[in-house]
């Protein structure tokens, strides 16, 4: 495993055209309803066993089953402690020991319900950063720490939101593909 200065992630498309390529994503019914309910989420400071199993059947459909095996106190719990420690190896990791969450529904809860940006982990987002070579069960926390980094330092520099940045990266893969 490489480590975390290692990754060299490169667009894969003009910087200029993120905004075009952001704009032709469709937004799903369930995405609007994620995003409609983050204000609550946020002031809330947990997400519910319901509002968990709507993010992980938006991100990976099957894995919405074993969400069911957590009790709601547990979810209630580890959400509450990862949308509000300033350890950003706690934020996402500690969502993993969630039944069925990994890296990637842990990024979806901290992109769409924590107050600071994050990128949301994804094979079309990677293969868009030229980067489709790092597969799930080698997520770890440098690769992460990195990934978010890039995207935010990404964000920042082009003055876009990290939904429209996240958008453009899953469409430009889904066209290049």
């Amino acid at each position: 495993m490489k480590s975390h200065t290692e990754y060299n992630f490169e667009l894969q498309f003009p910087l200029d055209q993120i905004k075009q390529i952001a704009s032709r994503y469709s937004i799903s019914d369930i995405e609007e309803d994620l995003c409609k309910n983050r204000s609550a989420i946020i002031d809330r400071g947990y997400l519910t066993k319901s509002e968990l199993g709507k993010i992980a059947y938006w991100k990976t459909p099957r894995s919405k089953s074993r969400i069911t095996n957590n009790s709601d106190d547990y979810v209630n719990e580890i959400t509450s402690i990862a949308l509000s420690t300033k350890n950003e190896k706690i934020r996402i990791e500690i969502l993993n020991l969630l039944e069925g969450v990994s890296w990637p529904t842990a990024s979806v809860l901290l992109h769409f319900y924590h107050k600071e940006k994050y990128p949301i982990i994804d094979f079309r987002a990677l293969f868009s950063l030229n980067c489709e070579n790092i597969k799930p069960d080698e997520y770890d926390f440098p690769f992460w720490k990195s990934y978010t980094n890039y995207t935010r330092s990404l964000s920042d520099d082009l003055n876009i939101d990290m939904r429209a940045l996240d958008r453009a990266l899953w469409q430009y893969s889904k066209e290049a593909t």
